[in-house]
């Protein structure tokens, strides 16, 4: 296959602006030009009934939660947590809310998007800390914000979906709470870099190799860790038994090779498992409505998932 064009112009444009990678930014600069940049690639966002912003105390400190409630509906209703994309050290509640929005309008469920701590200010595994905290959250305040606690899914992109399957795992393990469904878009499920796709698509299209190694050094700098299944889910003992999974994964990531092994070990356990590969595509398009007509694609087919899942479709 061959780039898309729309993709293939995108990254044409990036090279243009000449924008340091982020070793050489910082965490500080990466993330304002993150911030900076995400609405004019994210495109219009869509109208939803409500936006909320919230802050749950913990132990450790706060987190921030974002509410979207779609059109009017009788409720309860089902409910989606989102945890956000950009290697465990960039990316907002902002960043993310144009797909936050199409999701709740399109799966008709309450999306709570999750702005957990991000690393090097708190490394592995703060990030997991606070996306539990989120989850555990939305299952005992159900009743209060208007939603099924029988019906709860996660769902991420890139470091956001490997936030989303450790959720999975760990409600498994732990027996709590009940989680229907995982939208898994591009994730991290792996920190070796050895991988196929990391040969083959390790520069030149945005996400790199190079960039992985920065980000997981930010996150996770002890080596002792990568064997972590809250860090790596492809390296659980077992998958068993956990909620039907979405993988789309993209033709030109790095990420490649691991996503579709996730998805094969999901599937070989007997996980209903729907993978989507997207051809042309490269890692980040899911929220750059605004660049390509691929993430509202994907926008649709997260939702159907959905449906199915609620057993509202």
């Amino acid at each position: 296959m061959t780039l898309d064009p729309e993709i293939a112009g995108y990254l044409a444009e990036t090279v243009a602006l000449g924008s340091p990678p982020p070793w050489q930014a910082g965490h500080i600069e990466s993330r304002r030009l993150t911030e900076e940049r995400a609405p004019l690639l994210a495109g219009p966002p869509e109208a939803v009934t409500s936006v909320e912003d919230r802050v749950l105390e913990t132990p450790e400190g706060s987190v921030a939660v974002r509410v979207y409630r779609p059109s009017a509906t009788p409720e309860p209703l089902p409910a989606l947590l989102w945890y956000h994309g950009g290697g465990w050290v960039v990316g907002s509640l902002d960043t993310h809310d144009v797909p936050c929005r199409a999701l709740a309008n399109r799966a008709g469920c309450v999306v709570i998007a999750v702005d957990y701590r991000m690393a090097p200010e708190h490394r592995y595994p703060a990030a997991v800390a606070d996306s539990w905290t989120a989850l555990l959250w939305v299952f005992e305040h159900a009743a209060e914000i208007g939603v099924d606690p029988a019906r709860l899914a996660v769902g991420g992109d890139s470091a956001g979906g490997n936030l989303a399957a450790v959720m999975t795992l760990r409600a498994a393990e732990r027996g709590h709470p009940e989680i229907v469904a995982q939208l898994l878009i591009y994730p991290v499920t792996d920190v070796v870099l050895e991988t196929e796709s990391y040969r083959a698509n390790g520069s030149g299209f945005g996400l790199s190799r190079e960039m992985m190694s920065w980000y997981i050094e930010q996150y996770a700098p002890d080596a002792r860790t990568h064997r972590d299944e809250e860090l790596a889910p492809l390296k659980a003992r077992s998958v068993q038994g956990l909620p039907p999974a979405l993988v789309v994964t993209c033709e030109f990531d790095p990420l490649l090779s691991e996503g579709e092994a996730y998805a094969r070990r999901l599937a070989d356990a007997g996980v209903p498992t729907t993978h989507i590969r997207e051809e042309g595509m490269i890692h980040g398009y899911f929220r750059w409505a605004g660049v390509t007509a691929r993430a509202a694609k994907t926008y649709d087919d997260c939702s159907a998932f959905l449906h199915r899942a609620f057993g509202t479709g």
